[in-house]
């Protein structure tokens, strides 16, 4: 059987996610530990307290989630379980960041240094109120990506998310995203939902964030992941250092391809997906992409537990 690691991205975010973790798991504790520590802050705090307004500003959800998944990585690897049972790894947006990681690309403490980085850039990349994001369900990623365009005008409204076959998220300015999202309806879409994000995200508005990253990401070590990361951007593997470092910085603006990086995977042979950190939303996408797919959420002790039965 062939399996996959795969990463949760923004919108798991829960207070109190990975406290169950860090207090059976010496190896989770350790990762909340150098976490707060490379912020120079106490976000365990904030994850396992909140309050939650604080928890989801972008600057703290992105490095958070990430913590969260990789201290579920760790408390899995501590069971006997690790990397070695991957042929391939994968995160949703930021849970990119969490994949690379775990796969030893990057070290743990720059992984939460370049989130908060990504955060902030990302919030200010755009004034809070002019953009926006709208999940629409019942369309396919091509009909959503043309009434995105139409619905433009002047603007920017594009599709950002490829998450299922019937679910694609559009963002760009609030207007053109709101004219999509009416237009979406008209054009059978089952529902159309505008999102409590607090901008724009993998639209063209982000292009702000994308050079701060591109700084960043030069100045960091990326190392060879011990599997292959199936790309964003590419919706395939890849595993030179440069290539990861380009397509991180794509990814701040590009579409998320998901529906297609799992495809791919299901293509090469992957039968089975654990979802490693919060929440169990790729759990949801992926079972409508690839139905016959065995899927499995690791996020709590006693999901690990139930991996050993």
């Amino acid at each position: 059987m062939m399996r996959a690691f795969v990463f949760p991205g923004q919108g798991a975010q829960t207070v109190g996610m990975g406290k169950a973790l860090a207090d059976a798991s010496p190896a989770a504790r350790a990762v909340f530990d150098e976490v707060d520590e490379a912020l120079g802050e106490k976000l365990s705090a904030l994850i396992w307290e909140g309050p939650s307004e604080t928890l989801t500003l972008t600057a703290n959800a992105q490095p958070a989630l990430m913590a969260t998944s990789i201290a579920a990585f760790r408390a899995l690897q501590g069971e006997g379980s690790g990397l070695g049972d991957a042929a391939f790894v994968a995160g949703h947006s930021l849970g990119e960041y969490s994949a690379l990681c775990a796969a030893g690309a990057l070290t743990l403490s720059d992984t939460a240094r370049l989130l908060r980085l990504r955060g902030q850039a990302m919030q200010e990349a755009v004034p809070v109120g002019e953009g926006a994001m709208a999940a629409i369900l019942g369309l396919d990623f091509v009909a959503v990506d043309h009434l995105a365009r139409e619905a433009a005008g002047d603007e920017i409204c594009q599709a950002a998310n490829d998450n299922d076959p019937a679910q694609v998220v559009i963002s760009g300015h609030k207007p053109a995203v709101e004219r999509a999202a009416a237009l979406a309806k008209e054009r059978g879409a089952k529902r159309a939902l505008m999102l409590p994000v607090s901008a724009p995200f993998h639209s063209e508005l982000m292009q702000h964030a994308a050079s701060v990253m591109a700084e960043a990401l030069a100045g960091v070590d990326i190392q060879p992941p011990q599997v292959p990361l199936v790309s964003n951007v590419r919706a395939e593997p890849v595993t030179e250092p440069g290539a990861i470092r380009r397509l991180l910085v794509e990814q701040v603006t590009g579409v998320v391809r998901w529906r297609e990086s799992v495809l791919w995977m299901g293509e090469a042979g992957v039968t089975e997906f654990w979802e490693i950190g919060a929440g169990k939303a790729l759990s949801g996408m992926i079972r409508r992409i690839l139905p016959d797919a065995t899927v499995r959420a690791v996020g709590t002790p006693e999901d690990i537990a139930a991996l050993k039965g």
